[in-house]
């Protein structure tokens, strides 16, 4: 275990007394998920080490997000380095018969200052990481988990050095290839899409006024997202991987020019100010984030395109979830892995999951389709929303946070 781990003697290796919950990876979700059942005084563990977060990637946080890290107290050290999203932007740059005009959703209209905050991915995570390492009843174990066998009573958890952590329920935060989930028996539908993803920081000459801007092209979404400072976004170009590939050989000059063409030029002349990354595109659904005495959260539960900010934002819905589920099951009394508390988590988070899922999907498919039916019914949606006051807002106001079942933490005062 690495320097600066929290262990209290007794409960790894061997543990006499098992801890309430154990969280295993430490990457955004799974710490947000450790924190928020913490600091409700239910003794858990964080099993996973502390890997240096790539740079150069950035996660657009939605409002419901960020109360939730208000909450946790992670977002003060955050909020000085994030750009707000006070406007959205659609363009259909398809070529489609049905093209509609570009439509724009403004934050104001549903009272509030901005849909969300782009932020760099390591900055979110070392403050979350902080927190964890100040938090009451939150036990670090900075080491890799390598299975998970559930007992009738608990269920132990392997590490790579040779320990063990024991807990009556365990927490699956350990990614999209997530060995939990494979050792568990959960049935997963994946898939994959003929397409990845250009990621990078860009440098630009024109202001982006804090509008995120989104080009549906014929081979996926085009979209940049603003950064602090005026002048800087973050990119995520998905298309097809063979563009993908040729985009990726580029030096940083001539993929500066392909990106400031693609955008129109509408911010000017575009310089590459940040890493790299090219991530292929793939999807992937449970049947049940459950199993015994397993609960699966984030990308071990549901992975798709970044399109529309919703995947990490998912996740820490799970994350959000989870924690009012337990505090219920602690305050009764409960076994918080028993079958009828994971029955109750699986409940809260099933339709939340399942539509963010296929409306990703059904968008992402939608554009690669050259079918004049499909267009003129994207296009007739998108125009409906941006005429119909009423329906543009129920989209904006769900975009951001379901109305129905939003975890506690998440909701507005009211």
């Amino acid at each position: 275990m690495s320097e600066g781990a929290k262990v209290e003697a007794g409960q790894v290796g061997g543990a006499a007394t098992p801890f309430e919950v154990a969280v295993v990876g430490a990457g955004a979700a799974g710490l947000a998920a450790a924190l928020a059942v913490a600091r409700e005084g239910i003794p858990t563990a964080l099993v996973g080490r502390h890997a240096p977060v790539a740079d150069g990637r950035t996660v657009a946080l939605l409002d419901g997000s960020v109360r939730f890290l208000e909450a946790l107290g992670a977002w003060e050290a955050v909020a000085p380095h994030a750009s707000p999203l006070c406007e959205l932007q659609i363009v259909d740059d398809t070529g489609s018969l049905f093209r509609p005009p570009p439509a724009r959703f403004r934050a104001a209209e549903i009272g509030l200052d901005a849909f969300g905050w782009n932020v760099e991915s390591a900055r979110l995570v070392e403050s979350l990481r902080a927190r964890a390492r100040a938090q009451d009843n939150l036990t670090l174990v900075e080491a890799d988990a390598t299975g998970a066998v559930p007992g009738e009573a608990t269920a132990r958890i392997a590490l790579a050095d040779g320990a063990a952590v024991e807990a009556r329920l365990v927490v699956a935060a350990d990614g999209a290839r997530s060995p939990l989930r494979t050792a568990s028996g959960v049935r997963v539908r994946d898939w994959t899409y003929p397409q990845s993803a250009i990621t990078t920081i860009l440098a630009h000459a024109r202001p982006h006024r804090d509008v995120s801007t989104e080009f549906h092209t014929r081979s996926g979404p085009f979209t940049l997202v603003p950064l602090p400072g005026g002048h800087r976004s973050s990119l995520v170009w998905v298309t097809g991987e063979g563009a993908a590939r040729r985009l990726a050989a580029l030096d940083d000059d001539a993929l500066g020019q392909a990106v400031e063409r693609q955008a129109r030029a509408m911010l000017g002349a575009m310089r590459v100010d940040g890493p790299r990354g090219l991530v292929p595109m793939r999807g992937l659904a449970v049947t049940r984030p459950v199993a015994n005495r397993l609960v699966l959260i984030g990308e071990a539960a549901h992975v798709f395109p970044p399109i529309g900010a919703q995947g990490l934002n998912l996740g820490l819905r799970d994350a959000a979830t989870l924690r009012d589920t337990l505090l219920v099951a602690a305050r009764d009394r409960r076994d918080p892995g028993s079958r009828p508390v994971l029955d109750t988590y699986a409940r809260a988070r099933r339709v939340d999951t399942a539509a963010r899922t296929a409306a990703v999907d059904l968008l992402n498919r939608s554009l690669l389709t050259g079918l004049l039916p499909v267009d003129a019914l994207r296009g007739l949606g998108l125009l409906a929303m941006t005429q119909l006051g009423p329906l543009r807002r129920l989209v904006m106001r769900e975009g951001v946070l379901p109305r129905l079942g939003a975890p506690e933490l998440m909701r507005a005062a009211r």
